[in-house]
């Protein structure tokens, strides 16, 4: 896949670069080595201010960066700020939370026959980020504020689609004041990410893509014995049982499901429905979704814009056909419109069986699948039968049903009478095929740390622990 810049609202390719060489990706990965050896002796303080200043940063150039993104990848504008303001806020909140996060944790030092004794945080090295197209900078903020404030020094392999905002992201953060070599871009296609993550140098990685690219970092991880997290694919399940707000609901899973273009793993998009209410909500989320503006995503009355690529728009489309080959009913939406740019129509489909590729698969873009279900124990089975555990979401106002929801879906985050989203206070990550490991909160900036036990005998200072966090 080419390294460029292409419109998705026309299919336009604006701007084109050359890979890396192997010398180069050896002189990057060096760099990233020398600035960590120098970011590790840092103060948290001094680290505060760099961070501090990036989050400056990107509230400044708020507009520019988000035309960028949405030039890039076909998001719209409104949502593009968004997601930069979302980035700066991280930024804050990391800068603010991390003498917290890496302060020293004291033991029982009785119960282990010790003066003192005490969990210790430190950064462990360069890490490679290999992140996606869809939440271009959001994806890798979520990585680099938490593993930068710990110490650690950042390598980008970012999707070939969005190299503008990759190397926006390297240049913020050497403007905000970080060492050279503190956070890299590596333009390079994911031929390479072997090359990188075999390095020595390189300690861990992190991803967020598809399941066959988890399986494929997992393994030269496993080979080099590396700590990875992996944030993967979701088909989320929102189920709605006869209790539930209909109208809030209905106004809530056509954001849930089109929010990003509908290109989110965390998007809802199965809609699973108690037969009591499923008539009255489809009527609702249906006519909602037909009402949803497709345009180009700069005008601020665009509701969804395009989808990122061309062969990720024919492949909805051909999950939809799918679908309706087999039986299936559309009740809006289902044909790509004609002329240019990678567009597809929100759209809701229904009377969905096992052997359509839309029941068991991901579908990324604005399609909702509708499951009609007889009770709360059948909306369980059919919400936990897919081999993703992402995000969930349970529409109901009665307090068990909201207590079992939160036990029974088996996924990485539930939301109850709300869409699901990702914050910097809560963790975020997913069981099953859709990955391990959690980022955002203080057990994302742990993720890249050392836990080191410090156990301390007879003769010692008195020191407390936690003197080393500034």
């Amino acid at each position: 896949m080419p390294i460029a810049t292409t419109n998705p609202a026309t299919g336009q390719v604006l701007k084109s670069y050359d890979p890396m060489s192997a010398e180069q990706i050896d002189a990057a990965i060096e760099r990233a080595d020398l600035a960590y050896r120098q970011l590790r002796g840092t103060t948290i303080a001094q680290r505060e201010r760099w961070l501090t200043a990036a989050a400056d940063l990107l509230e400044a150039e708020r507009d520019e960066t988000a035309r960028l993104m949405t030039t890039e990848m076909g998001k719209t504008y409104a949502a593009a700020k968004a997601e930069v303001t979302k980035c700066a806020t991280a930024c804050r909140f990391y800068a603010a939370k991390a003498a917290e996060f890496l302060a020293d944790e004291p033991a029982d030092a009785t119960a282990v026959k010790a003066t003192r004794a005490f969990v210790r945080y430190q950064p462990i090295g360069p890490v490679l980020a290999v992140m996606p197209w869809n939440f271009p900078l959001w994806q890798v903020m979520r990585f680099a504020a938490p593993a930068l404030m710990a110490g650690n020094t950042g390598l980008l392999k970012h999707a070939s689609n969005v190299p503008q905002t990759a190397l926006l992201l390297e240049d913020l953060f050497r403007r905000a004041g970080f060492p050279e070599g503190a956070f890299t871009t590596l333009l390079v296609g994911s031929a390479e990410v072997d090359r990188v993550l075999s390095d020595p140098r390189v300690r861990a990685a992190t991803l967020t893509g598809s399941e066959g690219a988890g399986r494929s970092i997992a393994q030269i991880a496993g080979r080099e014995l590396k700590k990875t997290v992996l944030e993967l694919g979701g088909s989320d399940p929102f189920v709605v049982m006869p209790s539930a707000d209909l109208d809030r609901a209905a106004e809530v899973a056509t954001t849930a499901r089109c929010q990003n273009n509908g290109q989110s793993c965390i998007a809802a998009k199965r809609f699973i429905v108690h037969a009591d209410v499923f008539d009255a909500f489809a009527e609702k989320f249906a006519a909602r979704m037909s009402a949803l503006r497709v345009g180009d995503p700069m005008d601020p009355d665009t509701d969804v814009g395009p989808l990122a690529s061309e062969g990720g728009r024919d492949e909805i489309h051909a999950q939809v056909r799918d679908a309706v080959d087999r039986g299936a009913t559309v009740l809006c939406g289902g044909e790509p419109p004609a002329g240019p740019g990678w567009f597809y129509p929100p759209t809701v489909v229904t009377d969905l069986r096992p052997e359509m590729r839309m029941w068991s698969e991901e579908v990324f873009g604005p399609v909702a699948g509708l499951y009609r279900v007889s009770s709360y124990d059948e909306a369980i089975e059919v919400a936990n039968g897919t081999a993703f555990g992402l995000g969930s979401n349970a529409w109901t106002r009665d307090p068990e049903e909201q207590e079992r929801f939160a036990t029974d879906l088996d996924a990485g985050n539930v939301f109850v009478n709300g869409m699901t989203t990702s914050y910097p206070e809560l963790p975020f990550g997913g069981v099953k095929n859709s990955g391990y490991g959690r980022e955002l909160s203080a057990l994302g900036m742990r993720e890249f740390c050392n836990t080191k036990t410090v156990w301390v005998g007879e003769g010692a200072a008195t020191a407390g622990a936690g003197a080393h966090a500034e």
